[in-house]
């Protein structure tokens, strides 16, 4: 299943500074299975295409290498990982985890305090399906909430253990999904490949501590 979401941003963008809408009521939950689900909330951040520039351009961006058996590859995209109490490089990284902890503290007791980016470049840098289950998201109920910049880009989920794509949600141009519930350890999400000719896009995960 496809789930639009801000597939006019990059119109409604031009010139405006970036600024936060409202959560709420604003916000679509699509409950999924096994107490997983996603929140969706299209534009959520106005004036995103001015945002992803200056994001681009603070973010000190990583181009990493991972062992995959027996060879070291390099990391389909750049990366940068700030922390718990590390200190964000632009007010509007601190504005929108600020805002989101506020919408879901009493949904999940907890403030989000770390915040992964990723730069994707093109449509050949991709992440592989995975579930956010180092630390707590592999035995406890959480939440990763994606704030999504630049081009849109699917990000599809399935049931852990393989199978078809149940549902791909486009994200950019400040765009905001969130997964909660069970979904890290009970549900797999990524972002694949594609031979399009594609824009840049940026990823910005909040998480709370111990959750990666």
């Amino acid at each position: 299943m496809t789930v639009a979401a801000g597939t006019q941003g990059s119109l409604l963008d031009l010139d405006e500074a970036p600024t936060f809408g409202k959560l709420g009521e604003t916000v679509r939950r699509i409950e999924l299975s096994f107490g997983a689900w996603v929140d969706v909330r299209p534009g959520w951040l106005t004036g995103a295409d001015a945002a992803f520039d200056t994001v681009r351009a603070a973010v000190p961006w990583h181009a990493d290498r991972r062992q995959m058996w027996d060879n070291v590859v390099d990391v389909p995209r750049l990366t940068k990982f700030y922390g718990s109490g590390e200190p964000l490089p632009l007010p509007l990284l601190v504005e929108a985890r600020d805002r989101l902890s506020a919408h879901y503290r009493p949904e999940l007791g907890e403030d989000l305090t770390s915040a992964g980016c990723c730069l994707y470049r093109d449509g050949r840098d991709s992440v592989a399906w995975h579930g956010d289950t180092i630390g707590r998201g592999s035995t406890h109920d959480t939440l990763v909430a994606i704030l999504s910049l630049g081009t849109a880009r699917p990000l599809c989920l399935r049931p852990r253990g393989g199978g078809h794509t149940a549902y791909r949600i486009p994200l950019g141009h400040g765009d905001l999904a969130v997964m909660g519930g069970s979904c890290q350890r009970t549900w797999e999400h990524a972002i694949p490949k594609t031979a399009k000719a594609v824009g840049p896009r940026i990823s910005i995960q909040y998480r709370p501590r111990g959750v990666r």
